[in-house]
């Protein structure tokens, strides 16, 4: 029997090395997907540069439309300011018509005050809610009206989350204890009468100085003691 060598046996190239064909299409798909990448990059960008340009026009168109409404707020009056007159928008088509725009969610604050003062409290808080801003004064304010307005319909409970969720965003010796000062009496109205001298507490060792730090605070800090 012829004995036969396997070293003389050709092997195939695959077993060596990667096939050159298939290596080249790889590369070809890793370009592909690299462009593909690299444009879809590029339309995420032009989409946001067009949303945000777009966004910014429309912002402007709505603080002219908006003035009258404004006008009439603070003329006190509340249903032209949130219905227009004709010519005039107000504040629910400003909101309607720009939605995403700066000065939509700032006719929202309005509107929400306005519907407050129509004694509309469901209304008020619908518009406070959808209220957002990084201003100390203007988001905490949202947030008291808000409470306010639970305070209205006789929910003392709710009411006292937001004027707490309004005392301690962004804390200030202006601002702060009168919000203390409405949370305890809402703590207090829902017979939560820890909550409220806490928040009267609160005002006594931290804003000892302002109008209510002195007399009241203390005073009924003092008199809420005696419920504990």
């Amino acid at each position: 029997m012829k004995i036969i060598d396997i070293n003389s046996i050709p092997r195939n190239i695959s077993e060596d090395k990667p096939d050159q064909e298939i290596v080249a299409v790889l590369k070809r798909n890793r370009r592909k997907w690299y462009i593909v990448g690299f444009t879809a990059v590029l339309l995420a960008a032009a989409a946001c540069f067009w949303f945000f340009y777009v966004r910014e026009t429309r912002n402007l168109k709505a603080q002219d439309d908006v003035f009258q409404a404004i006008y009439a707020f603070e003329a006190g009056d509340f249903d032209k300011a949130l219905k227009g007159d004709g010519p005039h928008k107000g504040f629910l088509e400003v909101i309607k018509q720009y939605p995403y725009t700066a000065t939509a969610n700032l006719a929202c604050f309005y509107a929400g005050v306005a519907y407050m003062h129509q004694k509309e409290y469901d209304q008020a808080i619908s518009f406070l809610s959808r209220f957002k801003a990084s201003d100390f004064i203007l988001q905490a304010r949202a947030w008291c009206v808000m409470g306010d307005a639970y305070s209205e319909q006789k929910n003392h409970k709710q009411a006292a989350v937001y004027y707490m969720k309004a005392a301690h965003y962004k804390e200030n010796n202006v601002y702060t204890p009168g919000y203390l000062v409405k949370a305890a009496i809402a703590f207090e109205a829902d017979k939560q009468y820890k909550n409220a001298y806490n928040c009267y507490q609160e005002i006594v060792e931290k804003y000892p100085t302002s109008q209510y730090g002195s007399g009241l605070a203390i005073k009924e800090a003092s008199r809420l003691s005696a419920l504990l």
